[in-house]
């Protein structure tokens, strides 16, 4: 099967399950939600309390998605993985920096029109770095923006998974490796919800959806998947959890979506490719307008419920528009490049006037 293939499952469960996590961002945070669930208490007190389960697909799907890029075949990685590493993070904090800048100035304007508890405090420099390392999480600094952890632990879940199959240098012992520490996280460590700004909290979906790839070979035995399935609900008999069983059933869907080829057929509908491409951007974009929505409720004296809806749609649409053009200046593949070189360019001419000031400052000095 070609790597380059699109497949219109992963696009559609990228489509719904960021909805449902924008969706939620929707229903916690500011004056908007709180008015408008007088209308619809139903339909946003179940995104307030599940709509974050959705990030469970994209784990499962990442996970899916890196056994598929780094060990097609359940091999281990030959060569070292930093610069697998360094790539991976040069993917996510182009896009990521410049939604960080965005919510600083949206947090900066939603401050002056409002007080509420959503607006992150003020940045400061030690805090953008802490958010540029991606180590916000693990360092317990104050996040810039809703849900910007998930970016971190999913740089962590991609380091560990190259780092666990180049530590088995064999095809048999890397994907094991990886299903092993897969299960110690659903049988243990997920259950300490004091890890949960590490990878290994989350590793177990991740894990599920590296296994769903492997175990979809067509070349494999179908019994893998029935292993698979079985490690899963005997670590739900342990400790049940909803989003550990949402995660095997997305793990299961893609195993058997590509096993019996649907994975690259089903459902192949241009909107839901079209949501699941810019997926990452709506993630990234959609909190600061949520806060500026809200701003501007507030100025606008709203006060009525039907208001609030009014401006949580109108919140919505904005995020969707404002996400096309960030995928399309900002975080697509072809903007990242050029976004890329052009950091290059800029470093490599920096570089080039360190070294030759130095040269310059001895011939004034000699002459």
């Amino acid at each position: 099967m070609s790597t380059t293939r699109r497949m219109p499952m992963i696009d559609a469960l990228k489509a719904v399950a960021s909805q449902i996590v924008l969706l939620h961002h929707f229903s916690s945070y500011g004056p908007l939600a709180e008015t408008a669930r007088d209308l619809l208490p139903g339909l946003l007190g179940w995104l307030y309390d599940y709509g974050r389960m959705a990030v469970q697909v994209f784990l499962v799907v990442a996970g899916f998605l890196a056994a598929r890029g780094l060990s097609p075949q359940g091999d281990a990685l030959a060569a070292s993985p930093l610069p697998l590493l360094w790539k991976r993070y040069q993917r996510l904090i182009i896009p990521f920096l410049a939604a960080i800048g965005i919510a600083i100035i949206g947090s900066a304007i939603a401050d002056h029109w409002m007080d509420d508890d959503a607006i992150p405090a003020r940045a400061g420099f030690a805090q953008w770095l802490a958010h540029a390392t991606l180590l916000h999480g693990v360092l317990g600094v104050d996040s810039l923006s809703a849900g910007v952890w998930y970016v971190a632990i999913d740089f962590q879940l991609f380091a560990l998974m190259a780092l666990l199959l180049w530590a088995g240098r064999r095809a048999f012992v890397a994907p094991l490796l990886v299903l092993s520490v897969g299960a110690a996280s659903l049988f243990w460590f997920n259950r300490n919800p004091d890890l949960d700004n590490w990878a290994i909290y989350f590793f177990g979906s991740y894990a599920l959806g590296a296994a769903a790839w492997w175990a979809s070979d067509p070349r494999r035995l179908s019994a893998w998947t029935g292993v698979i399935a079985t490690v899963a609900i005997a670590a739900l008999v342990v400790d049940f959890r909803l989003r550990i069983a949402l995660a095997l059933g997305v793990a299961l869907l893609l195993a058997v979506g590509r096993r019996s080829g649907l994975l690259e057929r089903w459902p192949d509908v241009a909107p839901l490719a079209f949501l699941g491409r810019i997926s990452y951007s709506v993630f990234l974009v959609h909190f600061p307008i949520l806060l500026l929505a809200n701003g501007l409720f507030v100025q606008l004296g709203g006060e009525t419920p039907g208001a609030a809806v009014f401006g949580l749609l109108a919140a919505w649409t904005v995020s969707l528009l404002a996400a096309t053009a960030f995928y399309r200046w900002i975080e697509g593949p072809e903007a990242s490049r050029r976004i890329a070189d052009g950091l290059g360019s800029l470093f490599a001419r920096a570089r080039e006037m360190r070294r030759l000031v130095p040269r310059r400052l001895r011939r004034l000095l000699g002459a």
